[in-house]
């Protein structure tokens, strides 16, 4: 078990540990709310707290890493989470009034549609589950009382993917929900505290089943005996090492909780539990820990005595790309053609592994995929997916790992998300979440009706689902989940004034005919638009795929595939010998000031000034800021006009940008004078 000061530093080691090991490598997420806060966790956190903890005693190999705050939080005891488990088998008999009835006990939420943790739906003999520690919603077929098939489906679009033969069901939260536990509840806080009238909705709510935001910080009420800490999940040969200044960190984040609990308590409406029964208190914490065998790792180095050990790791050298240079990655040839032993480079993504293989390539480097360091040969050249902030030189093994930040200055920082789901932005109802029952919908070949509902039916001897839409006249159409994408949300008006079409009837023809002749006359007027501008010559840049791969290296992000379709947009005009005209929109922060600075990196390289306009002055200084510091390794000049800078600095700018040695130029409109007068202006 690794302890580290914070989350954030928890979450870093998660990631580079991966690197290292095929061995499991998880952590105990934080609550994510404040000491005593009036919001509950998501459920995506409670999901994975308790799959964590569920597995956490049977852990043979493995690591858990966790902040310190985490450690020193009391959780519930692991016999209520083994006690409260379910698992269901295929052929496994089973009433679905008696599962129903258990989901309800557990704390599950019953819901028209399942879409997160915590959920369960039924139709007909089917029910949606999504279970509590699962990383995959199930649909559970039955026939009669039986479990006739287990399936994952996907909550986007409800579709059904593969089959499983059992499920394992977690209780919904980190607390009993059973009326026992309700009663025990009542009890206890009838003992803490008077059931005082303006309090009183508390008590009356966790009386009647359902459980008010924040319910998480009177959760010892709900079990006889105080709550353990974590270290009664631990396996009994576990090692915890320290990676940080443990002590400082538990006295923060107990004074923190103290001073909370003394602002809080005030509150008649919310009357708090001590601290000490919801966390362990700093001296309880580090005597939990003398208990177990301990290592604590230090970055400096120690003196040689007994219980030291000194690692023979050491700092690469500097392997900075010098993009200014003729020979950008001589530095990094150099080292590599000195150093005998295995070298590994760690990027981020799959995409940016193949940027890097395309950059080392310049100096014919060529490099072999692995997934783990230890599958590193010696003397071998690879290259790893991984999440290193930093690269080291490895003396005992012989190796060294390169990160990108070794290589570029700049650690890229990954989407919280990085299974990004490519949406069509074109498609109207994108998954089954956006329909309701009664809503009207456009069928491609049957026109407007109304949903209805979702319902299984047999064709050809194969079960499926199908959408039912109504018609003019009582009349019904079945459409297969699968063919969603026939179906577009209805736009013409008010829900309740659309006009239902007849199935087999001409009005649907009819209206499809007149609106594409409709589409002709506007595609007619757009193509004598393209016409005219296509006849007008324009600037052809050259594309130096090279160059231009090294400046999108330093680039601190991952793109987003809406930013890589504007980038290869905006690239592409300026490559055709054509006038260019192009809007690029997007709302704030989403990356189009990047957009910006590759157009403009292609246009300098090219022998072309670049000018920026922004409205404000404060927008000029803050792009001024950015375009200098992404554009620092370069030997570009940047300049900026404005009311920040003198008269007489400003002439000096025009004077220097008219004579071509100011390559982009930023400012508002007092900028135009020095674009009019200038005779090479790239965009």
């Amino acid at each position: 078990m690794l302890i580290a000061p914070d989350m954030q530093n928890a979450l870093r080691l998660r990631d580079e540990i991966q690197q290292f090991t095929d061995q499991m490598v998880t952590t105990l997420p934080d609550w994510e709310t404040l000491p005593y806060d009036s919001f509950s966790p998501h459920q995506e956190i409670i999901s994975a707290r308790l799959s964590s903890l569920y597995h956490l005693p049977t852990m043979v190999r493995g690591v858990i890493i966790l902040p310190v705050n985490t450690l020193m939080q009391r959780v519930c005891p692991h016999e209520f989470l083994h006690g409260h488990a379910l698992v269901m088998k295929k052929g496994q008999r089973l009433s679905r009034e008696k599962l129903r009835a258990q989901l309800e006990q557990a704390g599950y939420r019953s819901v028209d549609q399942v879409m997160e943790h915590g959920e369960f739906a039924t139709r007909g003999a089917l029910l949606d589950l999504y279970p509590m520690g699962s990383e995959e919603p199930y649909r559970i077929d039955f026939f009669d009382d039986e479990i006739d098939s287990l399936r994952i489906f996907d909550v986007d679009t409800q579709r059904t993917l593969s089959e499983v033969e059992a499920i394992n069901l977690l209780p919904a939260h980190e607390f009993p929900t059973d009326k026992t536990a309700i009663e025990l509840f009542r009890s206890q806080w009838r003992e803490q505290f008077e059931v005082r009238r303006d309090a009183e909705h508390i008590y009356q709510q966790v009386s009647k089943g359902t459980w008010p935001a924040g319910i998480e910080y009177w959760q010892p009420l709900f079990f006889s005996q105080p709550l353990p800490s974590l270290f009664s999940y631990l396996p009994a040969n576990t090692l915890i090492v320290n990676t940080g200044n443990l002590e400082s960190a538990a006295e923060r984040f107990w004074l923190d909780v103290n001073q909370r609990y003394e602002s809080r308590r005030v509150d008649p409406m919310r009357p708090l539990l001590a601290p000490d029964s919801l966390w362990l208190r700093v001296d309880a914490l580090f005597g939990e820990l003398k208990a177990w065998p301990r290592m604590a790792l230090k970055t400096e180095a120690l003196p040689a005595k007994a219980g030291n050990t000194n690692l023979d790791y050491r700092a690469l050298p500097d392997l900075a790309v010098q993009a200014q240079n003729k020979a950008p990655l001589d530095q990094l040839r150099r080292f590599i053609e000195s150093f005998d032993g295995s070298v590994i480079f760690s990027v981020e993504s799959e995409g940016r592994r193949e940027t890097l293989q395309d950059l080392l390539g310049r100096i014919k480097l060529g490099t072999s995929l692995i997934q783990h360091l230890d599958q590193a040969e010696p003397a071998g050249r690879y290259m790893m997916v991984g999440a290193s902030e930093r690269g080291f030189l490895d003396g005992m093994r012989n190796r060294a790992l390169i990160c990108e930040s070794d290589l570029l200055g700049e650690r890229v920082s990954r989407r919280r998300q990085d299974n990004r789901r490519t949406i069509n932005t074109d498609t109207l109802i994108r998954n089954l979440a956006e329909l309701h029952p009664g809503q009207p919908v456009v069928h491609l070949e049957h026109g407007v009706g109304r949903y209805v509902g979702l319902t299984t039916l047999e064709a050809g001897g194969i079960k499926a689902e199908y959408l039912i839409l109504s018609y003019s006249g009582e009349d019904k159409l079945y459409v297969p989940v699968s063919s969603l994408h026939l179906i577009s949300r209805y736009a013409g008006g008010a829900d309740e004034n659309a006009p239902l079409h007849k199935l087999g009837g001409d009005a649907w023809t009819r209206a499809r005919q007149k609106a594409a002749e409709r589409v002709r006359d506007v595609a007619a007027e757009l193509l004598d638009i393209y016409a005219q501008r296509a006849a007008k010559s324009g600037f052809a840049f050259k594309h130096n795929r090279e160059q231009y791969q090294l400046f999108c290296q330093s680039f601190p992000f991952e793109t987003t595939p809406d930013q890589e379709q504007a980038i290869n947009a905006v690239l592409s005009d300026m490559c055709q010998p054509l006038a260019m005209d192009r809007l690029v929109c997007g709302d704030v922060g989403f990356g189009k000031t990047e957009v910006a600075m590759r157009a403009a990196f292609l246009a300098v390289e090219n022998g072309k000034q670049v000018a920026v306009l922004v409205p404000t002055t404060l927008l000029a200084q803050q792009h001024f800021d950015n375009f200098r510091d992404r554009f620092a390794t370069w030997p570009i000049r940047i300049e900026m006009m404005s009311r920040f800078r003198s008269a007489k600095e400003q002439q000096q700018i025009m004077d220097d940008a008219v004579d071509g040695k100011v390559d982009i130029i930023i400012g508002t409109t007092n900028c135009c004078r020095a674009i009019c007068a200038g005779k090479i202006w790239g965009c």
